[in-house]
C-alpha cells in the first residue's frame, strides 16, 4: 500500500483508540482484571502513532500526540495517585508511594514503546526531552514536589527508631531512598537537598543528646566502646539502604559530636583517662582510642602529648630511683653502685622496648607517636645519674656485655638483642662523642688485655653503630679491632724470626701488640728505665721491625704491658702477674735489700702519681710483696721499702692488680678538645659556602651541622668565632658588628 492509498487518520480518531490502550494499562496497573496485551494489540497501538507521525501537514500530529503523551500521566497522577498517597501517613504512605512509583515506572515503559515512533523522529529533531524523561518529570513535578517533606521526616523517624534499638522494615527505607536518587534523573541533588542533609542534621542532634549523658555517665573505655559501636552500626546503615555517597558525611556528622566535642574531657578522665590507660597497660583500649581518634582532624596530638607526657614521667623516675640507690651505695662498695648503674640502662631499655611496641601495636607505627616517644627519651636519657653521663653508662653497660666475666651472663642472640637495643637509645642522646670516646677507652682495654669474650659481637655492635652514626663514628674503633688481628700476625713473623736467628733470643718470652696511634685513645708513653733483662728484648724486637719497615717510629707504652715474673719466697717460689711498671719496681730488689722512695724514683724515671699507686699495690694493698717502713696504709715520700721473703698464699699463682688511673676526667677533656676542633671546622665549612651571614645564622647553622654528634655550647661556639677572628679565618663587618665575612 503506498503513502497515496493509505487512509488518513485523523486526531481523535487515533486518541480514542489509544486512549482504549491507555486505560488498559492503567486498569493492569491498578489490579483491576484485564487481559494482558497481546503482540497484536501492542503493534497495532504502535502503528497507530506511526501512522499518525507519518501523515503529510497538516495530518502529522506528532506535536499532538507529544502533548496528549504528557496529559495522560498528569490525568492518571491527579485522579489516582495522588488521593492515594494524600489518604495515608507515616510507614503506610511510604509503602503506597514504593508502589506507586513502580507502577508509574511501569507506565512510563510501556506508554514509551507505544509512542516510540516519536523519540526516534520527531523529538529528536526538535530537542525535546525523550517520552522517559517527560514520565518522570510528572510523577517528579505532582508527586514528589508535594509530599517530599512528608516522606523525609517519615525516613528520619524510622531512622532514629532503628538507632533506639527497634526492628524496622529496611528494604521500605532503601526502596522509598532510592526514589530519591532516581528522581534526580543522573544527578544527586535531590537526594542531598532533598532528604541527606536533614537527616545529617537529626544524625548530629541525635547523637549530640547521647554523648552529653555518656560523658556524665561513662569511663574513657566505656564510652569509646559505645562510640565504636555507634560508628560500625552507622557504617552499616549505609550498606543497608542510605546510598554510598553518604557514608563518609555521616560518619564525620558521629565522630564530630561524639569525639571531637569532648575529646580533651574524654583523654582527661581522672580515673579512665589516657594517662590511666598508659598506666594500667590496657593495650586494648589504647588501640581503640586510636582507632577512634585517628579519624578525626588533629586527633591523635592531644593523645601524643598525653603518651610522650606519660614516658617521659616513667623515665624520670627511672633515673631518680637510680640516683637514690646509687647514693645509698656510694657509702658502700664502688661495684655496687657499678651494679645499679647496670641495672638502670637494662631498666631504660626495657621502658623503650615497651612503649615502642605500643608505638608499633598500638598505635599503628604512626610518625606522631615515634615523634613523641623519641622527645620524651631524648628528656631523660640526657639526664646523668651518680655523676655519670648517659654516654658514660651506655658504654660501660656495653663493656661489661662484651667482656669475659662481665655481670650479664646472656647468650648469643640476647647479646646481639641487646646490643641493638643500645644503639637505639644512643640514638637519643645528644653527647654521642663522649659515648665514643667512652667506648674506646673500654674497647682498647678489652682488646688490649684479651677481655673481649667475642670478636663477632665486637663487630657486630660496631657495623649497628655505623649505620647509626655513619662511617666517621666508628672508623677509629674498626680500626682498632683490624689492630688487633695485624698485631697477632706480626707476633707469629716475630716468633718465626727468633726461631731462624737463636742468637737473637733475648732469654725472655716478649709478646709485642703493634698499634697505629691514630686510632688508639691517646696514652703517656713515659721514658721508664727498663731493667737490664727488659732493655733487650725491646732492642730485639726494634731489629726484627727494622727488617719489616725502616719509615716507622715506635713508641713503647710500657703503661699497658704485663709480666710473668717467679717471686722466690721463703715458704714456696710463686709466679707473680703483674704490670711492667710493677716488675721493674720488683726486679731492683734483687740488687738492693732496702730502698727509699726516692731511690725507687729516681731508678724507675716515673712520676709521684705513678711511683705512689705502684708502691701502694705492692706494699699495702691485698698482697704484700713488699715490706713498708712505718708500716701504715698511705704511701709517703719518707718511706722505705724492702723484699718481703715471708710472703705467701695458697694459690702458686696470683694477679697482683694495679689500680687503674680514673680515665673518667681524661676522656671528659679529650672529648672537649675535638669538640672545639669539630665547632672550628664546622664554622669554616660553613663561612666558605656562605660567605657572609649574620651571627645568629652562623650559630643555628653550626648547632645543626653538629647536632648528630653533640649538642654544641652556644658560649663555646662564640668563643671559637672569636678564635677563629683572631686567626684571621673571618672578620667583622666594619658597619654592622653582627655580621661576619670569610678571610680567603
Amino acid at each position: 500500500m503506498t503513502m497515496s492509498e493509505r487512509k488518513i487518520i485523523e486526531l481523535e480518531t487515533g486518541w480514542e483508540f489509544m486512549q482504549k490502550g491507555i486505560t488498559k494499562l492503567k486498569n493492569i496497573l491498578e489490579g483491576i482484571p484485564e487481559q494482558q496485551f497481546n503482540s497484536e494489540e501492542y503493534i497495532m497501538l504502535y502503528t497507530t502513532i506511526y501512522n499518525m507521525c507519518t501523515q503529510k501537514p497538516p495530518q502529522d500530529y506528532s506535536q499532538q500526540l507529544y502533548d496528549r503523551y504528557r496529559d495522560s500521566f498528569e490525568e492518571y497522577i491527579t485522579s489516582m495517585v495522588l488521593p492515594a498517597l494524600r489518604e495515608k501517613h507515616d510507614e503506610f504512605m511510604l509503602r503506597e508511594l514504593v508502589k506507586r512509583w513502580g507502577n508509574h515506572k511501569i507506565m512510563v515503559r510501556w506508554l514509551s514503546r507505544f509512542f516510540n515512533y516519536l523519540d526516534r523522529y520527531f523529538i529528536a529533531r526538535r530537542s525535546l526531552p525523550a517520552l522517559n524523561e517527560v514520565g518522570l518529570m510528572c510523577f517528579r513535578d505532582l508527586v514528589y514536589q508535594e509530599i517530599k517533606n512528608n516522606v523525609r521526616d517519615a525516613v528520619i523517624t524510622l531512622i532514629d527508631r532503628e538507632r533506639e534499638g527497634e526492628q524496622i522494615d529496611r528494604a521500605l527505607l532503601k526502596n522509598v531512598l532510592g526514589i530519591f536518587v532516581e528522581i534526580g534523573m543522573g544527578n544527586m541533588d535531590a537526594y542531598e537537598n532533598d532528604f541527606e542533609s536533614a537527616m545529617l542534621d537529626d544524625t548530629a542532634s541525635y547523637y549530640s543528646r547521647k554523648a552529653a549523658s555518656w560523658i556524665l555517665e561513662d569511663s574513657c573505655p566505656d564510652y569509646m566502646l559505645k562510640a565504636e559501636e555507634c560508628l560500625k552500626r552507622e557504617k552499616e546503615r549505609v550498606s543497608h539502604y542510605l546510598h554510598s555517597s553518604s557514608e563518609q558525611k555521616l560518619l564525620e556528622k558521629v565522630q564530630n559530636e561524639l569525639l571531637s566535642q569532648y575529646e580533651s574531657q574524654l583523654l582527661e578522665k581522672e580515673h579512665s583517662g589516657c594517662h590511666a590507660l598508659l598506666r594500667d597497660d590496657k593495650v586494648d583500649d589504647l588501640s581503640r582510642m586510636y582507632r577512634l581518634f585517628c579519624r578525626i582532624p588533629k586527633g591523635l596530638e592531644p593523645v601524643a602529648q598525653i603518651f610522650k607526657q606519660h614516658v617521659t614521667g616513667e623515665g624520670t623516675s627511672l633515673v631518680k630511683h637510680a640516683e637514690d640507690a646509687a647514693s645509698n651505695k656510694k657509702a658502700e662498695k664502688k661495684d655496687v653502685v657499678g651494679a645499679q648503674e647496670q641495672a638502670f640502662v637494662r631498666k631504660v631499655i626495657e621502658l623503650h622496648d615497651k612503649y615502642l611496641q605500643y608505638v608499633n601495636e598500638c598505635f599503628m607505627n604512626h610518625s606522631l607517636f615515634h615523634k613523641a616517644l623519641k622527645e620524651a627519651f631524648e628528656v631523660f636519657c640526657n639526664k646523668g645519674v651518680a655523676g655519670s653521663t648517659s654516654a658514660e653508662l651506655l658504654a660501660t653497660f656495653c663493656d661489661n656485655i662484651l667482656k669475659k666475666g662481665g655481670s650479664e651472663k646472656l647468650s648469643d642472640e640476647d647479646i646481639e638483642d641487646t646490643l641493638e637495643k643500645v644503639v637505639k637509645l644512643l640514638a637519643y642522646i645528644s653527647d654521642k662523642d663522649l659515648f665514643a670516646e667512652f667506648y674506646r677507652k673500654k674497647l682498647a682495654r678489652r682488646l688490649l688485655f684479651d677481655k673481649s669474650a667475642n670478636d663477632d659481637h665486637e663487630r657486630s655492635i660496631l657495623t649497628k653503630l655505623k649505620q647509626q652514626c655513619g662511617g666517621q663514628f666508628t672508623s677509629k674503633m674498626e680500626g682498632m679491632v683490624t689492630d688487633l688481628t695485624l698485631a697477632r700476625e706480626n707476633q707469629t713473623n716475630f716468633e718465626e724470626y727468633l726461631n731462624d736467628n737463636p742468637l737473637a733470643h733475648p732469654g725472655i718470652d716478649l709478646t709485642v701488640t703493634v698499634l697505629t696511634t691514630g686510632f688508639w685513645p691517646s696514652y703517656k708513653s713515659f721514658d721508664l728505665n727498663l731493667p737490664a733483662e727488659m732493655v733487650k728484648c725491646v732492642e730485639v724486637f726494634k731489629e726484627f721491625y727494622q727488617t719489616k719497615t725502616k719509615h716507622r717510629k715506635l713508641t713503647w707504652i710500657y703503661s699497658l704491658g704485663t709480666c710473668n715474673i717467679i717471686g722466690k719466697f721463703d715458704p714456696k717460689p710463686m709466679e707473680l702477674i703483674v704490670t711492667t711498671y710493677q716488675a721493674s719496681a720488683l726486679l731492683l730488689f734483687n740488687a738492693s735489700e732496702r730502698l727509699s722512695y726516692s731511690e725507687i724514683k729516681s731508678q724507675l724515671n716515673l712520676t709521684d702519681e705513678d711511683i705512689v699507686r705502684l708502691l701502694h699495690s705492692l706494699a699495702c694493698a691485698k698482697y704484700k710483696i713488699l715490706n713498708k717502713e712505718p708500716n701504715t696504709k698511705t704511701v709517703a715520700q719518707t718511706d722505705y721499702f724492702e723484699f718481703n721473703s715471708k710472703f705467701t698464699d695458697k694459690m702458686r699463682r696470683i694477679k697482683i692488680p694495679l689500680p687503674p688511673v680514673d680515665e673518667k676526667k681524661k676522656v671528659i677533656e679529650d672529648v672537649d678538645k675535638d669538640r672545639r676542633y669539630a665547632i672550628d671546622a664546622s664554622i669554616v665549612r660553613i663561612m666558605k659556602s656562605r660567605k657572609v651571614l649574620s651571627h645568629q645564622q652562623l650559630v643555628m647553622e653550626c648547632v645543626e651541622q653538629l647536632g648528630r654528634m653533640f649538642k654544641p655550647d652556644f658560649k663555646a661556639i662564640k668563643k671559637r668565632i672569636e678564635d677563629l677572628i683572631t686567626r684571621e679565618y673571618l672578620e667583622r663587618d666594619k658597619d654592622n658588628p653582627n655580621m661576619f665575612r670569610y678571610l680567603a
